[in-house]
């Protein structure tokens, strides 16, 4: 029997329960890739999941963690569109589980291989806020050159990419962000940044496509704020059809599916340097808690990706 180091939740709580422990060595499924894990990254659906707030079924133990870049060493049956040490990034399963670990199982569909020259840091910053952006703006908004485009949360994990990735499809990009993240939202793309403590009535039936990454009051917003015929979509909380069929526009909730094809886009554009990943702390594998603690807001941390090292 084979052992590697990962962090377990046996018990549903506080960052407390993630638990550095030996486990087995997993072998992959058919369809499936066994990795062996570079980068883990972290995001607020893994406290979520920690937490026992999961909206999928979560049993126990498991380990948490989604985003991962690394090596395969393995294959399962019927996997063909790799090979052991291709090196290689995304989302390991549908329930975003098994990343924070030394290996991986891997579904193959939800990963893509790694572009050369491309760092293990940047490729694991990427998959689920990198696509959800991208299927926000394009998989769902059908955003186009000449729109004018809302980005709520502008310095955000998602709302970054969706900065940039609007303005790389041509938009028009107006963000809002805290005071003292104006500047770096503007740096990264947006064509105006707003205060988000600032009234926007002065945009009344201005924009195209409004991207909510915020909830709450900026949702409560959006439609008075998008164009007859727009589009409002949510990472949040589900947007009220009916308000928005007033407006004769389209608004949604999104849950990001993770694929093959995405992933080689978002890769093409970081490596034509058109696209910037927003790296954060990275951290012992082993410092899983105080990773979540920075997620959730009681230790401190630089913007951008918290990333795992094993």
């Amino acid at each position: 029997m084979t052992m590697m180091k990962a962090i377990q939740v046996s018990t549903f709580g506080a960052p407390d329960v993630l638990e550095w422990v030996d486990l087995e060595k997993p072998r992959p499924a058919a369809n499936e890739v066994l990795v062996e894990v570079a980068r883990a990254g972290v995001g607020p659906w893994d406290a979520w999941i920690r937490a026992g707030k999961s909206v999928l079924p979560q049993p126990l133990p498991l380990t948490p963690g989604s985003d991962i870049s690394g090596t395969v060493v393995e294959l399962g049956a019927d996997v063909t569109e790799f090979a052991v040490g291709d090196r290689v990034f995304g989302v390991t399963n549908p329930r975003f589980t098994n990343g924070y670990a030394q290996f991986a199982t891997v579904r193959a569909s939800m990963i893509a291989k790694m572009p050369a020259g491309m760092r293990f840091d940047d490729a694991a910053s990427m998959p689920v806020i990198a696509v959800t952006a991208w299927q926000m703006l394009h998989d769902f908004a059908h955003v186009s050159a000449g729109q004018r485009v809302l980005i709520y949360g502008g310095a955000g994990n998602v709302g970054a990419y969706a900065v940039q990735l609007a303005r790389i499809a041509g938009a028009f990009v107006v963000a809002t962000a805290s005071s003292k993240d104006l500047q770096r939202v503007k740096d990264s793309g947006a064509h105006e940044v707003l205060d988000r403590s600032a009234s926007l009535d002065a945009y009344a039936d201005s924009f195209d496509v409004i991207v909510d990454t915020v909830g709450a009051d900026a949702l409560q917003g959006s439609y008075a704020l998008v164009k007859r015929g727009g589009t409002i979509v949510s990472i949040v909380e589900k947007p009220d059809e009916k308000r928005a069929a007033q407006r004769e526009s389209r608004a949604d909730f999104l849950l990001v599916s993770v694929a093959t094809a995405t992933l080689e886009t978002l890769a093409d554009l970081v490596m034509k340097g058109q696209l910037k990943t927003h790296l954060g702390d990275e951290l012992p594998l082993r410092d899983a808690r105080l990773a979540h603690q920075m997620i959730e807001g009681s230790q401190q941390h630089r913007p951008g990706k918290i990333l795992l090292v094993p």
